[in-house]
């Protein structure tokens, strides 16, 4: 299937997705439906088992494309946020974990993009930026908070400055932070891993960090419990624990 804004590849039980929109990956309403569309359908492909999302060129994505700003007619600004949404909530709901490779800006939008994927890593010219203050809008704490400390977080909001990889990284924001050319290199080396690994468990543990978000210690851990328990009966633990025995790979069926 071919998309106007994105490019789609997968390999080795790998999908990478790579935002394709001159000259800086601005997201218009086709790229949101493109993306939640190409989204939803490797969450339920049999052939991937995690998913990379990077950008095209300098700019991971320098965030909602201005051209296409709603207006004050009745009810354009309620769809307009609905299709927002429905962009960022398909890298939440993902079943497959999604790492974000930022390779440059990530503004706005794109931040907000890269923050809803599971793994952050980023290049030493790759930033996080939310510029809302800047233009008299809101937006974005929510998801800014998940990430970042709270004084960090107020920061990055109230400030709109740019924050570099080597800064994510000593936030604790990103999980590597590379030159340039090695970026996508390190990137698909953690999906390498998550790929080898039991595709059942992997989704249950993607579950976990869904369901449990805001929970209790108590009742999060309860929900985990009954997560161990369902993978217990199935095929990919049956073959995990026989290939632990038998003292060799795992081979998954899905």
């Amino acid at each position: 299937m071919s998309h106007e804004t994105l490019r789609l590849t997968v390999a080795d039980h790998i999908a990478t997705i790579t935002i394709a929109r001159p000259p800086v990956n601005a997201q218009n309403n086709r790229f949101r439906e493109e993306l939640a569309e190409v989204v939803d359908s490797l969450g339920d492909r049999s052939d991937v088992r995690v998913i990379v999302l990077t950008g095209e060129g300098k700019a991971f994505s320098a965030g909602a494309d201005l051209s296409e700003r709603p207006t004050q007619e009745p009810g354009h600004y309620t769809a307009h946020n609905r299709r927002v949404r429905a962009s960022f909530d398909c890298l939440l709901e993902c079943p497959k974990p999604i790492i974000a490779a930022v390779n440059g800006a990530a503004i706005g939008a794109g931040c907000v993009t890269a923050l809803c994927c599971d793994i952050i890593v980023t290049s030493e010219k790759g930033f996080l930026q939310m510029t809302e203050v800047n233009v008299g809008l809101a937006g974005g704490v929510a998801h800014v908070r998940r990430h970042f400390g709270e004084s960090d977080a107020r920061l990055l909001i109230m400030t709109a400055r740019r924050i570099y990889g080597p800064d994510l990284l000593r936030m604790n924001v990103a999980s590597a932070c590379t030159a340039p050319e090695e970026l996508m290199e390190t990137a698909m080396g953690i999906a390498a891993d998550i790929a080898k690994a039991s595709p059942s468990a992997v989704r249950a543990a993607k579950r976990s960090f869904q369901v449990t978000e805001g929970m209790s210690i108590y009742d999060a851990y309860r929900f985990e419990q009954t997560q161990t328990k369902a993978l217990s009966t199935s095929d990919d633990t049956a073959e995990a624990m026989a290939a632990f025995r038998e003292k060799r790979p795992p081979v998954f069926k899905d």
